[in-house]
């Protein structure tokens, strides 16, 4: 990254954290020279480069201001929701098929969408790659390595891994078809139907309809929209009802946003290793984080292979070539040989290309651009909420990822609503379709992986206006 690009990340991170509000005037060209101890160029390139993004504004005369910046609408609480910490025989499809339909029409407005905007991506540079490696591959690539993946991106996953400071080989890893099989691979592999499985709640609707699937019983455990899973009631689950296995996200968590700390993830493999429970670690949001410093897995602290670690390039290079892999830990034969069983192998071509993309040193300079483009969305989401929601709207303000997890005023049916907005051409996910137990009512998710535009900011008005005419009027 350019010195330039570092100073306006951090600044943009300031910006987004509250440090500098809106309408807060910025160092001068000189004073942040040399508070930053760099060239007053370098201090201009940074502010044209925030300026460019609509962050921050010059006034003649006057030096540059803030013009976005934290709002006022209040930090989503812990939901204080009736927990029946008990199995729940998960009935979910109808429901999320139902919410989902909706979502691939063009028309519509994809807010309610579980994927960010393709034109986010380098799609360009990717289909060069794709095809002077393609005509460059090894006839024997086709069937070489087909239930474990390619070597080569199996390294460069390992070497990533290893820059992190995880110890994973290349021969751990095992390439799937994204990350929902990798998922799926590593529930089949340590369950049967009828177990019992934890997840947090709320969780990614993908998960339940897995669950589903497989016939097996789940015990939903809160979880905070900051801090994430509450670890007392999953030791209780544990003590009460054997499960097999748990699944979580612990970076940038679907729908919540939550970001378990280094001292939690710790805390959470010192309780699975204390009760020898596998855990499915869903971590396909990781690379995508504001701060300085990618936030480690879980599956750092696992000194026993019980952490099955799960992700994708669909959320962060490549959507739609459906590559993902996992590093089971002590389940890696388990899972090799369900994949060869079930799917044989990811392409075989998308897996060349994305490991030939990676060997070429231009996806962290992506990575870096797709994070600043977040964060910039992040912050004009959270501004037209605050303008066009009524007062009673909570939010989340998560530190990755693309979601905010929403609160509804007390009173408003997050599937009304849902149904209310498919008439204006606009997609929500109500709360609902994160629950086995169907909680969540009044809570929605919003999508602002979208690139900001006024057909974005209408959508948001819209939806603004539809929450306010839902809203119960109250008496005194």
């Amino acid at each position: 990254m350019k010195l330039y690009e570092q100073l306006a990340n951090s600044i943009a991170q300031s910006i987004q954290e509250g440090v500098l509000c809106r309408g807060d005037r910025l160092p001068s060209v000189r004073q942040a020279s040399v508070s930053r101890n760099v060239s007053p160029a370098t201090v201009l390139e940074a502010y044209y480069l925030l300026e460019a993004r609509g962050l921050i504004t010059a006034r003649e005369r006057s030096g540059y201001f803030v013009t976005s910046g934290a709002v006022n609408i209040p930090s989503s609480p812990a939901p204080v929701i009736a927990y029946q910490l008990e199995p729940t025989q998960v009935d979910m499809s109808e429901l999320v098929f139902e919410v989902l339909e909706s979502i691939r029409l063009k028309n519509v407005v994809p807010l309610g969408s579980a994927f960010p905007s393709p034109l986010l991506f380098p799609r360009v540079n990717l289909a060069k790659t794709m095809a002077s490696s393609v005509q460059l591959m090894d006839p024997w690539a086709s069937v070489d390595n087909l239930s474990a993946g390619d070597m080569n991106l199996r390294r460069q996953i390992a070497l990533r891994y290893m820059i992190d400071g995880l110890h994973v080989t290349a021969d751990e890893v095992v390439v799937t078809n994204g990350a929902l099989e990798a998922l799926n691979l590593c529930l089949m592999a340590v369950t049967r139907p009828g177990d019992t499985i934890l997840i947090e709640s709320p969780t990614f609707y993908a998960a339940l309809q897995s669950i589903e699937r497989i016939g097996l019983r789940a015990v939903e455990i809160p979880s905070h929209p900051k801090d994430g899973i509450d670890l007392a009631a999953m030791e209780r689950a544990i003590l009460q009802y054997q499960p097999k296995v748990c699944w979580l996200m612990t970076n940038f968590q679907n729908p919540l946003g939550s970001l378990l700390s280094n001292e939690k993830k710790l805390a959470l493999v010192a309780l699975i290793t204390k009760y020898q429970l596998p855990l499915i670690e869903d971590d396909v949001y990781g690379e995508l984080y504001f701060s300085d410093k990618r936030p480690i897995p879980a599956k750092a602290f696992d000194t026993e292979g019980l952490v099955m670690h799960c992700s994708s390039f669909s959320k962060c290079l490549a959507p739609g070539y459906r590559v993902g892999w996992v590093a089971p830990g002590k389940f890696a034969k388990a899972v090799a040989r369900l994949k060869l069983t079930t799917t044989i192998s990811a392409s075989v071509p998308a897996q060349v290309a994305i490991a030939r993309y990676l060997q070429k040193g231009g996806y962290d300079k992506h990575l870096r651009n797709l994070r600043h483009a977040l964060l910039v969305n992040q912050i004009k989401f959270v501004e037209a909420l605050e303008r066009y929601f009524p007062v009673g709207t909570c939010l989340t303000l998560p530190q990755g990822g693309y979601f905010l997890w929403v609160k509804l005023p007390e009173g408003i049916n997050a599937l009304e609503l849902h149904k209310l907005a498919l008439n204006h051409d606009i997609s929500i996910a109500p709360g609902p379709i994160f629950s086995a137990q169907r909680q969540f009512a009044s809570y929605i998710r919003l999508n602002y992986g979208h690139i900001w535009d006024a057909r974005i900011e209408g959508a948001l008005a819209t939806l603004g206006a539809l929450v306010s005419e839902l809203t119960p009027i109250q008496s005194f």
